[in-house]
């Protein structure tokens, strides 16, 4: 039988680096867990959010997308689709506990593309275009490498 533990040992188990680790996953799990909620609510905002310009612009004056220029409904599309992405990330995260680099590069490509999609030429200028314009090229060469490099893991 095991002997009694004082509280100086019993509190020295508790705080291994095991039983540390072990509580530490723990939270992550569960942060990810409440993201994951958190962004099934903001996908289910930015759908009805979505619907109700689409709606609306259908049924009003002039009919068809006047009012709204196509661009702002391309990113409100885009938005969903940004959102979506972050769900499979986190998605990946729960069942892996690890992060996907790869799908996380994806994720930005897909907003950093957004966001030249809805590029406000009278607002913002040449410098700002320029700045997305390396951060695709940047965001693409990251996953080129990535990629690759996953590749021949998976193939030894």
């Amino acid at each position: 039988m095991e002997r009694p533990r004082n509280l100086s040992e019993q509190l020295a188990s508790t705080l291994s680096d095991e039983a540390f680790t072990k509580s530490l996953k723990k939270v992550e799990s569960f942060v990810a867990k409440v993201l994951s909620v958190a962004m099934v609510v903001v996908l289910i905002v930015s759908i009805v959010d979505l619907c109700i310009v689409l709606i609306s612009q259908l049924f009003t004056e002039p009919y068809g997308f006047f009012n709204t220029t196509l661009i702002e409904i391309f990113g409100l599309f885009l938005n969903v689709l940004v959102a979506l992405e972050i769900l499979e990330n986190i998605t990946a995260y729960l069942k892996k506990h690890e992060i996907q680099v790869e799908l996380v590069i994806a994720t930005s490509l897909t907003a950093v593309a957004r966001k030249i999609i809805i590029f406000d030429f009278e607002k913002a200028g040449a410098l700002d275009l320029a700045a997305l314009a390396l951060a695709v090229v940047a965001l693409s060469a990251g996953y080129w490498v990535i990629r690759r490099v996953n590749r021949r893991l998976r193939s030894e």
